[in-house]
């Protein structure tokens, strides 16, 4: 136990010895033991230790009524104790006496604020013994240890023997007495230890069923108490009934004798017999005839009509918490007293202790209950103020149905807990901390910001803000500005393009998880000077339910501008390499640089073939074989072999059609030039310009 003792989370500290003449070896062995060290009253351990010692008080007020159920009446017409359970309950009592002397020990252990130093901050503690121990001898010693005394085992062991030779009244009326009076003292130990508790923790119960729970676990102990005593007044009041009339038949033949009504008198056998069969005692103390008799058993008679005196001990103690707990939540009301000074003060009591403990456990159970359905109520009312302001201004039912999918995904993702407002109001170190945690392994998913340092992905941490998006969500249009990056937690989305409404252009692909969007924003974080934000190049839609992270606009130009390492040519290779943007891009210059490869080529052939024309011989052979003609393309004429004069002629127009043909491909091209260099302004989908790296 030293070992665990002496860990620093249990905020232990040792006193120094008074006697300085002792050796150093000798200090740390008697500081490592436990009776040399002090426990801070904050400490987890003694956290710890006190919910085990309120556990442990409530099973003691739960065990000591139980002594209550031990006498009972028997078929013979007498009163008798059941010794076994009372030995059971006797050792369970004795186990849980332990607890208190440990918790007195523990007390002249515990350190303690000074008074005269909690003027500022939370005080020093007092850790010298001797100051400690006369401190808890003036204020709780006194009520510690009467509610830790064995009086009930004492009882059962010494005073109930010596008793019996007196009469069984006297035995059973001492035992019930010392356990009430010893109630006392330990249901005011329960008091200051809930205190401390909530002092040291905030709250009794870390959950709102477990507060609600504790509090109908002490209602219930309540019904038990007071179930108990009802039984053991009944017991009590049949031997005062018997005990009367005993004393009026005192001179009678035969005479009644006390010791008849103990079962234990096994001397009195065959004179107890006859007397019973003659006698009419037991006949005035019938509680089901009491009317015809003149003594009244009233709220008591139900304990013999209903035979629970000479039940069983189960059978016994659930009927008796079942009329406790039936009359204290009905505030005694049931209950039909005689003029018994006594019955009538114990209905007061029920009635007033009901009502009280009863309003006590609906006020608590309604406010656990209502701290955990508090988001829920907050949320049904928002949507119920939904439901009115959409049907006020008309919306269209399918406007509704995306607002109401929206509201329910988005109850479903954060349980109308405000992150945002939670970590306001947390210290800026701590917060930054929650921030990397929340975020930091989610960011590295991406493999855009896997390529960076730990310092960036830090500050990028603390600037994401969380987004939520149904499915069918727009989340940017083609031309519409770009105000913030979208990194894909979980969900899918669509991005297409039509290259600014190019007739014939269209270009689709998924994002999916560990994607981004909304790359134009970086392009335009790392431009110096500019102050618009660009126009999206592509159209984002959800195609299923969407959570991602958002990195606003003016944080991404706050990381281009505190962070140069942003404008390094190896992080914008990355970007551009896992960019779908600028893969599209890519692929759209690939193939504009083939058509233009393709065309050029075209032009060298039809080139070629025409100057082979020019160069050949019309007196050759060749030259009016069919192959030539072919070679020559759909546009070359036919020449009369007869005519020079016509040959010239048919060059002149081939010459002039060819010219033709070459302007106009000139100026078509001017015109797709143009174009497309107006269509692939910044940040379309031509590759911006490079910015300036000289600062680097």
């Amino acid at each position: 136990m030293t070992t665990i003792f002496a860990k620093p989370a249990f905020h232990f500290r040792h006193f120094q010895q008074s006697l300085k003449s002792k050796s150093s070896s000798t200090n740390k062995t008697e500081a490592s033991l436990w009776s040399h060290q002090i426990v801070d009253p904050n400490s987890d351990f003694v956290n710890r230790w006190n919910y085990v010692f309120l556990l442990t008080c409530l099973v003691s007020l739960f065990i000591d009524p139980l002594y209550f159920y031990v006498p009972f009446v028997s078929d013979e017409a007498c009163m008798s104790t059941d010794d076994e359970a009372a030995n059971k309950i006797t050792v369970f009592r004795s186990l849980n006496d332990v607890f208190y002397f440990l918790h007195i020990f523990m007390k002249f252990r515990t350190a303690f604020v000074a008074p005269s130093s909690r003027v500022f901050g939370r005080g020093e503690l007092v850790m010298e013994p001797r100051q400690i121990a006369i401190r808890y001898l003036k204020t709780d010693f006194i009520v510690d240890f009467t509610a830790a005394l064995p009086l009930p085992q004492i009882v059962i062991k010494y005073v109930i023997p010596a008793a019996k030779k007196k009469g069984s009244g006297h035995a059973k009326s001492t035992l019930a007495l010392i356990v009430l009076i010893q109630y006392i003292p330990r249901l005011f130990v329960i008091f200051p230890l809930n205190q401390q508790i909530i002092k040291t923790t905030g709250f009794i119960a870390k959950t709102a069923w477990a507060g609600a729970a504790y509090n109908l676990l002490l209602y219930m102990l309540a019904s038990h108490v007071a179930g108990a005593s009802w039984y053991v007044a009944s017991i009590g009041r049949q031997f005062s009934c018997w005990s009367n009339e005993c004393q009026k038949e005192h001179d009678a033949v035969p005479p009644c004798i006390i010791d008849f009504l103990d079962c234990s008198s096994t001397e009195y056998g065959y004179v107890r017999n006859y007397w019973r069969n003659s006698t009419k005692v037991l006949a005035k103390c019938d509680a089901i005839n009491d009317k015809d008799t003149g003594f009244k058993f009233g709220i008591f008679a139900d304990a013999f009509t209903n035979n629970v005196a000479t039940s069983t001990f189960l059978d016994k103690y659930l009927y008796c918490l079942w009329w406790g707990l039936r009359n204290m939540s009905s505030y005694g009301q049931n209950l039909n007293t005689s003029t018994y000074l006594g019955e009538t003060l114990f209905s007061i009591a029920i009635c007033i202790i009901g009502l009280i403990l009863f309003a006590q456990l609906i006020g608590n159970i309604q406010t656990y209950c209502k701290s955990m359905t508090v988001k829920i109520e907050e949320w049904r009312i928002r949507k119920r103020d939904t439901e009115e302001w959409m049907k006020h201004r008309q919306l269209p039912e399918d406007l509704q149905e995306r607002v109401r999918r929206f509201d329910q995904y988005k109850w479903l993702a954060t349980r109308g807990v405000k992150e945002e407002d939670i970590l306001q109001d947390l210290p800026l170190d701590l917060r930054h901390q929650i921030q990397r945690h929340l975020c930091l392994n989610l960011v590295r998913r991406v493999p855009f910001f896997a390529q960076m340092d730990d310092q960036l992905l830090g500050a990028i941490c603390e600037r994401l803000v969380s987004s939520l998006s149904i499915m069918g969500t727009y989340i940017v249009r083609e031309g519409d500005h770009v105000n913030e990056m979208l990194f894909i937690i979980r969900g899918q989305l669509e991005s297409s393009t039509t290259n600014g409404g190019r007739s014939g252009f269209f270009n689709s692909i998924t994002l999916g998880p560990n994607d981004f969007c909304g790359e134009e924003l970086l392009t335009w974080a790392l431009l110096p000077n500019s102050t618009q934000l660009p126009a999206s190049t592509r159209t984002v839609r959800t195609l299923t339910e969407v959570e991602a992270f958002a990195l606003r606009a003016e944080d991404l130009k706050f990381f281009a501008v505190q962070f140069k390492r942003l404008h390094s040519m190896k992080l914008q290779h990355a970007f551009r390499y896992y960019s779908h943007q600028w893969r599209t891009w890519g692929a759209c210059f690939i193939q504009a640089a083939w058509r233009r490869y393709r065309k050029k080529k075209l032009e060298n052939e039809l080139s070629l073939q025409e100057s082979y024309y020019f160069t050949q011989d019309p007196n050759d052979e060749e030259y009016y074989d069919e192959q030539s003609f072919e070679d020559a393309g759909p546009e070359q004429p036919l020449v009369d072999s007869g005519s020079r004069g016509s040959q010239q002629l048919g060059a002149t127009i081939l010459a002039k059609r060819f010219a033709h043909n070459t302007k106009r491909g000139i100026e078509q091209q001017k015109i797709q030039m143009s174009d497309s260099s107006s269509s692939l302004k910044m940040p379309k989908l031509f590759k911006p310009d490079e910015p300036d790296f000289s600062a680097e």
